[in-house]
């Protein structure tokens, strides 16, 4: 690890903004929070695109880090209009995610950085392989 004990993983960054697309550190890996954008910056409309496009970058993000999504332990999910989605987010996380499941804090948001986005997705994983 750098001096500073931490290590950005730069998988994905965008060279624009003043972020890391990930941040390892004290055996944790620290994830930027993820939208269900392609890779062309366009915002898919059906929802159920976009949750599976933000797990598609997040499991992208780490395996640049050496990490699967099992080695998730928590997970933040930000909502615009939770209630209409929810169910179908919840689908997406049970078919990405294995028990034992992450600890997880789903918020309603009035809204998000991306214009269309209707989650964000922030993630922390345990790297195993990091010395305590």
């Amino acid at each position: 690890m750098g001096a500073s004990q931490r290590d950005a993983i730069a998988a994905g960054a965008a060279p624009d903004l003043p972020l890391s697309p990930a941040v390892r550190a004290g055996g944790l890996v620290f994830l930027t929070g993820m939208t269900g954008s392609g890779p062309d910056g366009a915002m898919p409309a059906d929802p159920a695109r976009q949750f599976d496009a933000a797990f598609d970058k997040i499991a992208h993000v780490l395996a640049a880090a050496g990490l699967t999504l099992g080695d998730v332990v928590e997970m933040t999910s930000y909502h615009i209009d939770m209630a209409r989605h929810f169910d179908r987010f919840e689908t997406c996380v049970r078919a990405r995610l294995d028990a034992p499941f992450p600890a997880w804090t789903a918020v309603e948001v009035a809204g998000l950085r991306r214009p269309g986005a209707l989650v964000e997705i922030r993630i922390v994983a345990r790297d195993a392989t990091a010395a305590s």
